[in-house]
């Protein structure tokens, strides 16, 4: 089993395309895809929308995708190739109440790819990609505390300086960084870097 992690600074800046991207290069492993999305207060993790009910009944869902038409995000994944996708919804800060059954589905066989920043709390992956938009400023503190465990860097080359304040990236100033332009997120390069540390042999 395989277990790749896909993170970003914030919102928007291209990590259900890497995944997606990632599936369809790399289609002998049948991916089981997971996107995991934390809700703010007053969201309903169980429809994803807003309402007044009780955090005991709606703290946390998940959810199979069985959608092809690549409209949504897990759709997209499932329209890549993947064998099986699945939508984890939780109360923000509550991921760790979704931890058992997500680790239930971990534990069936099969290669895993997730998108997500948080998951990090609880797992230790084979390999995790961050991805760094220079030019969007807003930086999650999920991708701070965890930008030093990156295995890479994939960085948004069309801007050259940094908009987001009071972040080092000393922690990963050793590590590959493979430069990406939109649309075409996944690069020869940056898919002969996982089939090396996944120790698939490359075709």
């Amino acid at each position: 089993m395989s277990l790749i992690v896909i993170g970003g600074h914030s919102r928007n800046v291209g990590k259900t395309s890497v995944v997606a991207g990632l599936i369809a290069a790399l289609p002998e492993y049948r991916w089981t895809a997971m996107k995991i999305t934390q809700y703010g207060h007053g969201v309903c993790s169980a429809k994803g929308e807003p309402c007044h009910c009780a955090t005991a009944d709606h703290s946390w869902a998940i959810s199979e995708e069985r959608d092809l038409s690549g409209t949504s995000d897990t759709s997209r994944f499932l329209a890549a190739g993947a064998a099986r996708v699945w939508w984890v919804r939780t109360q923000q800060g509550l991921l760790g109440e979704a931890m058992p059954v997500l680790r239930e589905k971990l534990a069936e066989p099969g290669n895993f790819i997730l998108e997500s920043n948080s998951v990090l709390r609880f797992l230790r992956p084979d390999l995790y990609l961050a991805i760094l938009d220079p030019g969007t400023t807003d930086f999650k503190p999920s991708a701070q505390e965890f930008l030093d465990r990156a295995d890479a860097i994939l960085l948004h080359e069309a801007h050259k300086q940094a908009m987001w304040r009071s972040v080092s990236l000393k922690p990963v100033a050793a590590r590959p960084v493979f430069r990406i332009t939109p649309p075409h997120y996944v690069t020869p390069e940056v898919v002969r870097f996982v089939r090396r540390r996944l120790f698939a042999p490359e075709s």
